[in-house]
């Protein structure tokens, strides 16, 4: 604020500017600029337009399309971004934003094409939206989709010194009778599962709880990998399989897809059932990650939690018609994905069953949990 002097001689306010109220315009111009090259890095055909514009173009037809449906997903990244600003992980939480979004239109059978971000903060700083932002053109580029756009909010008094939130937006497209909508599964499907890079961006409400309840080291190596430290095995970004899943559902290889988020196996599966359709599960068949293993044996928890909490090392799950699950392993592996059998689809009520032996998740006896619906 600038000040004069009023007739006592005393100082006087003579005019309020926004940077007094805590909003750096400068700041918010400069981050604009840092960005706009790591946007342009993501730029495909049909991305036409620069940023800093009041909206950002996309052309379907360019990018190839000729009767395309949109498919739209909005995502965040949850209490994980709590671990990401305490232990200065600013680096991936994008990529992790693009994966929530990407990974739920995959599963409808559409292309990404193009992404918005919203950062929200009290106060711009240190470069962090920069970093947070440059792992969201990351994600991008690897999920094939155009950075076209986004929103920076600087909002003192909205958020604690040095928290932010994310949201992010995303649209996709698929030739019209293409889409995935479940309609496709039959009793008799196999169930493949492709490995998770961790905890991805789901129940880290619980991590953190553990996290504080137990004292854990963050930043000592990880009980059970020496070689990394804890928060880094915490805080590794969701895996983003729009590459590796593209082709197949273009050849009309897969019958359906759930990207297991919140609500774990156990409740995710059913999402892609008609009805009459039964989903048995068999957790023997894929071993359990050590992480997903220690966070068990911290939290003592039960199995049938596991199942409905965590990805438990699988974060998508295929349907695909016996036939056609050799071919369909052979062609994920040779895209790097890892591929587990993790179970089939049987006639019986729209649901899921997860179960397991004794020993498998730390199990006293056999057990088993089902979700319906």
């Amino acid at each position: 604020m600038t000040t004069g002097k009023n007739q006592s001689g005393a100082p006087e306010a003579t005019g309020y500017t926004y940077a007094d109220a805590g909003v750096s315009i400068a700041a918010g111009n400069a981050l604009v600029k840092a960005i706009a090259p790591l946007a342009k890095a993501t730029a495909r055909p049909g991305a036409t337009s620069e940023l800093g514009g009041f909206g950002g173009f996309f052309d379907p037809k360019a990018a190839g399309y000729t009767d395309p449906l949109l498919v739209a997903a909005n995502d965040g990244v949850g209490t994980k971004l709590k671990l990401a600003i305490e232990h200065d992980r600013h680096d991936s939480v994008g990529i992790d934003l693009v994966a929530m979004c990407v990974n739920d239109l995959i599963v409808q059978g559409a292309e990404p094409l193009f992404f918005l971000d919203y950062f929200a903060t009290g106060k711009l700083e240190n470069g962090v939206a920069e970093r947070v932002i440059a792992g969201i053109a990351e994600g991008c580029r690897h999920a094939g989709c155009a950075l076209i756009g986004g929103e920076t909010a600087e909002m003192p008094g909205m958020y604690a010194p040095g928290d932010y939130d994310l949201a992010g937006f995303c649209v996709g497209a698929v030739e019209r009778g293409e889409q995935l909508t479940g309609d496709k599964v039959a009793a008799g499907d196999v169930l493949l599962g492709l490995a998770s890079s961790g905890v991805h961006s789901n129940g880290y409400s619980l991590v953190r709880r553990l996290a504080a309840d137990k004292g854990w080291k963050l930043n000592r190596p990880a009980l059970f990998d020496q070689d990394q430290l804890l928060i880094d095995a915490l805080i590794a970004p969701t895996r983003i399989y729009v590459a590796s899943l593209l082709p197949l559902i273009r050849e009309g290889f897969i019958n359906a897809l759930a990207h297991i988020t919140g609500g774990g196996l156990l409740e995710n599966i059913p999402r892609i059932l008609p009805q009459g359709a039964h989903a048995h599960v068999d957790a023997d068949l894929w071993p359990q990650p050590r992480l997903m293993a220690f966070l068990q044996a911290q939290g003592h928890i039960e199995p049938e939690e596991m199942a409905r909490t965590f990805n438990c090392g699988v974060g998508m799950v295929l349907a695909v018609h016996p036939d056609k699950a050799e071919v369909v392993t052979a062609r994920l592996e040779a895209a790097g994905e890892t591929v587990f059998p993790v179970g089939r689809i049987e006639a019986g009520e729209k649901g899921c069953t997860v179960r397991g032996s004794l020993e498998t998740w730390s199990a006293k006896a056999d057990w088993s949990a089902t979700h319906l619906g």
